[in-house]
């Protein structure tokens, strides 16, 4: 917990976000979205008992690609949309890689059958809207289910910083695809989530890395 602090910029971005979000002040939601992941992969690398170990290549991977994604996904009109898509797509291979690989210290709860039928559901009720981006926009539905179970066999931090993460995501999805869909100020829940989900996931990985048991297999850094 002493080492909470290196976590304040990124409150304090994700909170300055929100409000920009909120009170429509696009400069200041446009800036603090860009600063998001970069202020995360910094207090997970500050937090980390190694910054040469896998668990921070892995960490950095996953953020640096989500910061990425934040910056690249737009309306699927958008070209830059796919690329958005598939730089999230490589930042849940690289959170599941670190979830089941390293982090993991439970068996994946049967409850997570559960994302089956999230994934089902929800790609029926996009299917008239989504058009040619069926195929990726499965695909990545795929990914983030595959995720969101390793991360329930970690930590319950990390558990619920993925379930958020996937709210997030599926509300996004209603938003982009469904032109009927409306929720109060959906772009400022859909960030609440995410920001939320981002950030307990990296506090899990940090609270978690530097337990006893996995410190030993964390080279330390010189």
């Amino acid at each position: 917990m002493k080492r909470i602090w290196a976590f304040l910029p990124f409150l304090l971005v994700g909170a300055l976000h929100l409000v920009g979000l909120f009170a429509a002040v696009s400069p200041l939601s446009t800036v603090t979205k860009g600063l998001l992941m970069p202020a995360l992969l910094l207090a997970v690398l500050l937090c980390l008992p190694s910054r040469r170990g896998v668990v921070a290549a892995l960490s950095a991977l996953a953020i640096g690609f989500s910061w990425a994604g934040d910056i690249l996904i737009a309306s699927p009109a958008d070209s830059a949309f796919l690329f958005g898509l598939g730089f999230f797509f490589l930042a849940h291979v690289a959170y599941l890689v670190l979830f089941l690989r390293v982090l993991r210290d439970r068996p994946i709860p049967r409850l997570a059958a559960v994302l089956v039928l999230w994934w089902v559901g929800l790609l029926a009720i996009l299917l008239p809207s989504v058009g040619v981006l069926l195929v990726p926009v499965a695909g990545y539905g795929v990914i983030l289910a595959a995720s969101t179970a390793a991360a329930l066999g970690t930590t319950r931090l990390i558990g619920i910083g993925g379930v958020l993460f996937l709210a997030s995501d599926t509300l996004l999805a209603l938003k982009l695809f469904l032109p009927a869909f409306s929720l109060w100020e959906s772009d400022f829940i859909i960030m609440l989530l995410y920001i939320a989900g981002q950030g307990l996931i990296g506090w899990g990985i940090v609270v978690r890395a530097r337990q006893p048991a996995n410190r030993a297999a964390v080279p330390t850094a010189g």
